[in-house]
């Protein structure tokens, strides 16, 4: 990636690969144009991880893909319709999912259609609230259908409000 000074060429590069791996108008919505973001670099000058001001929104892989941290995942649920990137769980799940546990199937009550494995996913519970962000382990169907086995690695949890 190119970079001019201020760094607006990696950002719009970044965008584009939000686009690319989550849809249409997520790149702006991770990496809005009117907000200073920090890009921390590999020692070869690759970006490596895109901050702001409450936190990680993501950590670019080596794969060119993104992994979310938690505050990409609140960015991303505001800028997504529901269920798209979404595995919804109920009470149940809800504490566990905090404490970074993983998601297994047969809790899981609705998930976007078009989540693959390796997928970034939201972990949302049904009222909309974001518990965790992580990495879906099976397709859509094979998370709905299971009763058995994980559905989603948790990398980073939201912990319960006090």
């Amino acid at each position: 990636m190119s970079e001019s000074a201020d760094g607006s060429a990696d950002l719009s590069s970044l965008r584009t690969i939000a686009d690319y791996q989550f849809g249409a108008g997520t790149g702006e919505a991770l990496f809005p144009r009117a907000e200073s973001l920090s890009i921390k670099r590999t020692t070869s000058g690759r970006p490596q991880q895109v901050h702001c001001e409450d936190g990680r929104l993501v950590s670019f892989g080596v794969d060119g893909r993104f992994t979310l941290g938690l505050e990409g995942g609140y960015r991303l649920l505001e800028a997504l319709e529901h269920p798209a990137y979404r595995v919804v769980v109920d009470d149940e799940s809800e504490p566990f999912v905090r404490e970074e546990k993983n998601v297994f199937s047969k809790f899981v009550l609705e998930a976007g259609e078009e989540i693959r494995p390796g997928d970034e996913v939201l972990v949302v519970h049904e009222r909309g609230e974001l518990l965790a962000v992580g990495t879906a382990q099976l397709d859509a169907a094979a998370i709905q259908d299971f009763d058995t086995g994980m559905a989603v690695n948790v990398r980073e949890g939201r912990p319960a409000d006090p």
